[in-house]
């Protein structure tokens, strides 16, 4: 069996680097930054409505590398949170009385003291969210027993599925890894997760494999249950619908394709200030692997931290972040497109 690292690095390709810029031009001119469309539904500058969630990457290494990540996670990246980060964290957690902690990465569960989070958060009474790319389960078998602890944890489990067929979801994540995600549904609904009056929480995420938006929520919902349940036996609870944001990879793809400046007039056109007031910035606070805070992980992948003094778990103060700015710039029309997007999917129907 290859190794994790070896896996991944077969579907390497090198990033573009290329950085975001607030007033890129499109078509040659100036277009509406995403401050001027706040100003118009008097919603600037953006402020948070209290901190419900905290979500932690716990590192940028994955044994997969796909196309449409904002992380440009891999296996050659080598940030990982520690110990004492996540110490720092849970003593973050509890001062700022949020309810959820939403652990992502790279693949979180590669980190070396993964479980000791868990577990710590577990005794906290904390609901607990893992990202989780499927692969990981059945990739090596120190991850196989992850549908277990996740049981006993309580682990509510979120993992992208790009489409339920093996085309489309390996031309965005790499060759075989649709075999292997079905593989892993099937163990993680073994154990009872997806299935009904289990209490165990099973999520699917999808993307856009192009420069579109994803379609509705709930149809496409209803398309997946029927297809994985008819011909592969396999149940989940939800399917979040993601707006890929011209951040990383997936602005590397937009660039090179010549896609980038339709893609951003769709997002200015279909702004939603519905999506706008229910953001998912208001509520979370992002925690970046080495202890930096960001209003959400997609800010984190540009290095725009709070807008605060000193923005670090070791200097947490809530009442400084409840009062905060958030910081946006144009990718953030993303994440205000058509429905709206957010870790938990659509924003308004």
């Amino acid at each position: 069996m290859k190794s994790l690292e070896a896996e991944g690095q077969a579907l390497a390709k090198g990033p573009l680097q290329i950085q975001f810029l607030e007033n890129t031009p499109i078509n040659g001119y100036g277009f509406t930054s995403f401050q001027d469309k706040l100003n118009e539904i008097d919603l600037y500058p953006l402020k948070p409505t209290g901190i419900e969630i905290f979500q932690i990457n716990l590192g940028k290494m994955c044994n997969q590398v796909c196309k449409h990540c904002h992380v440009d996670a891999g296996p050659d990246r080598k940030e990982i949170m520690t110990r004492e980060t996540m110490d720092a964290c849970l003593n973050a957690i509890e001062e700022s009385g949020a309810h959820t902690v939403d652990l992502t990465g790279g693949a979180p569960e590669m980190n070396p003291d993964f479980r000791y989070l868990v577990e710590k958060l577990s005794g906290l009474g904390k609901k607990i969210i893992v990202r989780c790319n499927l692969t990981i389960i059945v990739a090596n078998p120190r991850f196989h027993d992850l549908p277990d602890f996740f049981k006993k944890h309580k682990v509510e489990v979120v993992s992208s599925l790009p489409y339920f067929t093996a085309v489309k979801t390996d031309s965005q994540r790499g060759e075989g890894v649709f075999e292997k995600s079905i593989h892993a549904l099937k163990k993680l609904n073994a154990v009872g997760y997806g299935m009904e009056q289990s209490g165990l929480i099973l999520n699917l995420v999808y993307n856009p494999s192009g420069a579109f938006l994803p379609p509705n929520e709930r149809d496409l919902k209803l398309q997946f249950q029927k297809k994985l349940r008819d011909k592969y036996g396999i149940y989940f609870n939800e399917l979040f619908t993601i707006t890929n944001l011209p951040i990383s990879r997936f602005l590397d793809y937009l660039v090179k394709s010549d896609n980038y400046e339709a893609y951003m007039e769709k997002l200015i056109e279909r702004f939603n200030p519905t999506a706008a007031h229910n953001v998912m910035c208001r509520n979370t606070i992002s925690v970046g692997w080495d202890g930096f805070l960001y209003d959400c992980d997609f800010n984190q992948m540009l290095d725009l931290k709070l807008d605060i003094p000193d923005p670090h778990l070791n200097n947490f103060r809530r009442e400084t972040f409840n009062i905060r700015n958030i910081v946006t710039n144009n990718h953030c029309f993303g994440c205000t497109a058509g429905a709206g997007s957010s870790c938990g999917g659509a924003i308004s129907g």
